[in-house]
């Protein structure tokens, strides 16, 4: 409930690099065939080029790892930038070295074990494949060209640039244990909205309580509203700060420790808050794994760059899309979905290019995407 949660589709088809939110589709190590694939041809490229059925699967891989922007795939300009996606990492794979192949294929290898771990088994993994028109390969693929330039990409951060990442956010790394109690502006039980300055008064009854020395985790079993703590007495345990919402955030990371805040106000109602422990790195302190993901943030902005600048030069002509369905039906007026799907995705758009959110962790978003929709976060 506390997450944080400000991706625009651009972020999405972009900075996610690496948590394997991009696509990727021709066979990993291996020259595509001709032969086997007659369909329509996209756009060429310096080094090859994009078919149509190399883009329908694209568009599967999407929805099968993304499937909240499902509806934006119905329009043609989010469509077009997949294309152009394709085509940056296609062409990124073949610049990148035998070592970062090797090395890319195998950091797939274990993702994709981990997910088949995460979705419940093989049984139930293949179903999803059959449901989503793909097979494991296509997934393996897609996973193992993410890795790879990753892996090339990374290779050639300098230490200097980790530390001019580091300096660009250090709250990044900021971590806290922080007991709460929340109560919602909606009533739980009836999701109807609380008279004004219901929820205030509540929270300021549950600090009364806690400071008079009542216990955090009983008080907090008693009235916090937050599914995703409450059942362990409130507290979110060794957490990025940078997972929650500003004003939790920002409060997380100032309060003194241990000390019964004032009712913190975020969009989810008032938090009655105390901070047990707060871990604040310095570029010398970080972890490989956190030097990992200042490196990711360096390729996600260089990607994005070359996207920006450079992709017009090696394309050659212009895209030619396939037919799109979605958007037929919204000119033929069948129920409005297709102008209404149009709409929306306008929205997401402009959204998209007020900026991009470069903070990624490499190769987890295809499992705790699931995880973030049950853990009340």
């Amino acid at each position: 409930m506390l997450r944080s949660n400000k991706k625009s589709w651009k972020t999405v088809a972009v900075t996610m690099v690496g948590v394997l939110s991009i696509s990727l589709l021709a066979a990993c190590g291996n020259e595509k065939s001709a032969s086997s694939d007659t369909s329509a041809v996209i756009v060429k490229y310096d080094g090859g080029e994009i078919t149509e059925n190399e883009f329908n699967t694209e568009m599967n891989i999407m929805k099968f790892m993304s499937p909240q922007y499902a509806q934006l795939m119905e329009m043609d300009e989010f469509r077009k930038y997949l294309v152009e996606q394709q085509v940056t990492y296609e062409y990124m794979y073949n610049q990148a070295s035998e070592e970062s192949k090797t090395a890319g294929t195998k950091a797939a290898e274990t993702q994709l074990a981990q997910m088949k771990t995460q979705v419940g088994g093989d049984e139930k993994w293949n179903t999803m494949l059959t449901d989503a028109s793909l097979k494991e390969e296509d997934i393996k693929n897609y996973m193992a060209r993410v890795m790879t330039i990753i892996e090339d990409k990374s290779a050639k951060v300098s230490d200097e640039e980790l530390k001019k990442q580091f300096d660009a956010d250090p709250d990044q790394f900021i971590t806290a244990s922080v007991r709460h109690v929340l109560i919602n502006f909606q009533d739980p039980e009836t999701q109807e909205d609380r008279k004004e300055g219901e929820a205030l008064k509540i929270a300021k009854e549950v600090k009364a309580k806690l400071d008079k020395g009542e216990d955090f985790a009983k008080v907090a079993k008693e009235y916090s509203e937050d599914p995703g703590s409450v059942d362990n007495g409130g507290l979110y345990e060794d957490t990025p700060i940078s997972s929650w919402v500003e004003a939790f955030k920002e409060a997380a990371k100032t309060l003194e420790l241990n000390k019964i805040s004032d009712p913190v106000e975020t969009e989810y109602g008032y938090h009655v808050m105390k901070v047990e422990k707060r871990t604040e790195p310095k570029y010398d302190e970080l972890t490989q794994e956190q030097k990992d993901a200042l490196a990711n943030s360096i390729v996600n902005t260089q990607i994005q760059t070359f996207m920006e600048k450079d992709l017009s030069g090696i394309m050659e002509g212009e895209i030619k899309l396939p037919a799109n369905p979605a958007a037929e039906k919204g000119t033929e007026g069948t129920d409005g979905t297709g102008t209404e799907g149009t709409d929306k995705g306008t929205e997401g758009t402009d959204a998209g290019k007020e900026g991009t959110d470069a903070g990624t962790d490499k190769g987890t978003d295809a499992g705790t995407e699931g995880t973030d929709k049950t853990d009340g976060k």
